[in-house]
């Protein structure tokens, strides 16, 4: 691992320095310039503005944090979703500006895309959730044609011994829930890293497969926002759309995903026994995603939530429920079920 890629909390994550100005002439600088003003969207990791060019067409601009990923892992990331889209798997992927994808002014590094509209998806019914599982199946057919040299894996020790340790450093968790924090997080983390990984195959993953990360139009399901690609098992981009706590209800989801995704790409049905474990390492790992970028006063205006008692008392209650299903069998598919 070479010095841009080593991650630490003493680096500078900051977006002190992005001013609009700089924005301005950033995009300038790469024959972008902006004829409207700047929209902030939604994303607190990175900085993302839509905007209308002089050309008259509607883009987007995305400002990474500084010393997150190195070149090579974003460079990577783009690199995947140009494959994607050159297997007709909608996807939205970075202009080529200059020769090149990433751009660097003013000590940040930033990328535009095309800005392509629609409405999020939503939750929807058994048909919906088949035809998701076809993009995904698509998506991972092209996926498993390649392998990521530079992304990270998914694992137990960043998801789960990284962010307990910035979790006991962190002053936001009061006092008086250390107690019961840790008297739960502790053996949770402890069944977590008996979970044996090895018998599966890892692929290329987009990572952060949830509805938000989709756009509808004119139809068309469009994957956005793969600043979280890594490697690692396939259920990774499946169990994020399963949704409510009836276990037989997640189970006839569960078959109409995979019935839509096996169109396109095989499923290895094993891979339930790690539903549940990826959901606690997203849980673990997203408290301490919020504990590392609170002087963030984006995050802070975001989810001052995060600071309240009453969350973390949620959180110790959220944690021995995932410790008492991780004691469950998992769930299965309904081969026989009709939809």
């Amino acid at each position: 691992m070479n010095n841009d890629e080593q991650q630490t909390d003493n680096q500078d994550f900051s977006f002190t320095g992005l001013t609009p100005d700089l924005i301005a002439n950033a995009l300038a600088s790469v024959g972008v310039d902006p004829a409207s003003g700047l929209l902030a969207l939604n994303s607190y990791e990175n900085r993302v503005y839509q905007f209308v060019a002089d050309d008259g067409q509607r883009y987007v601009a995305k400002f990474y944090r500084p010393a997150r990923w190195s070149d090579e892992q974003i460079l990577e990331e783009h690199r995947f979703t140009a494959e994607l889209v050159a297997e007709e798997v909608p996807v939205v992927t970075p202009l080529v500006l200059g020769q090149q994808t990433l751009h660097r002014f003013g000590g940040y590094r930033f990328t535009v895309f095309p800005s392509i509209g629609g409405r999020a998806v939503e939750p929807g019914d058994l048909d919906q959730l088949e035809r998701i599982g076809r993009q995904i199946g698509r998506l991972h057919a092209v996926a498993r044609t390649g392998t990521f040299t530079h992304r990270p894996t998914v694992n137990y020790q960043e998801f789960v011994t990284e962010s307990l340790a910035t979790l006991r450093e962190s002053p936001l968790l009061p006092d008086n829930l250390q107690t019961a924090f840790w008297a739960i997080a502790e053996p949770l983390a402890e069944q977590l890293r008996q979970v044996d990984f090895s018998p599966f195959e890892v692929q290329r993953l987009h990572g952060d497969c949830h509805l938000a990360n989709m756009l509808l139009r004119d139809e068309m399901l469009t994957f956005v926002d793969f600043d979280d690609a890594r490697t690692g098992p396939a259920i990774q981009d499946l169990w994020m759309m399963l949704a409510g706590d009836d276990r037989q209800e997640r189970a006839i989801q569960l078959d109409a995903l995979v019935s839509g995704y096996e169109e396109f790409c095989e499923f290895d049905s094993r891979q339930t026994v790690l539903i549940e474990p990826l959901r606690s390492f997203r849980i673990i790992h997203y408290m301490a995603w919020l504990a590392r970028r609170w002087n963030d006063v984006a995050f802070q205006r975001a989810f001052p939530w995060f600071a309240e008692q009453r969350y973390w008392e949620q959180q110790v209650l959220t944690l021995k429920e995932q410790f008492a299903v991780l004691q469950e069998d998992p769930i299965d598919l309904q081969p026989n079920f009709n939809h």
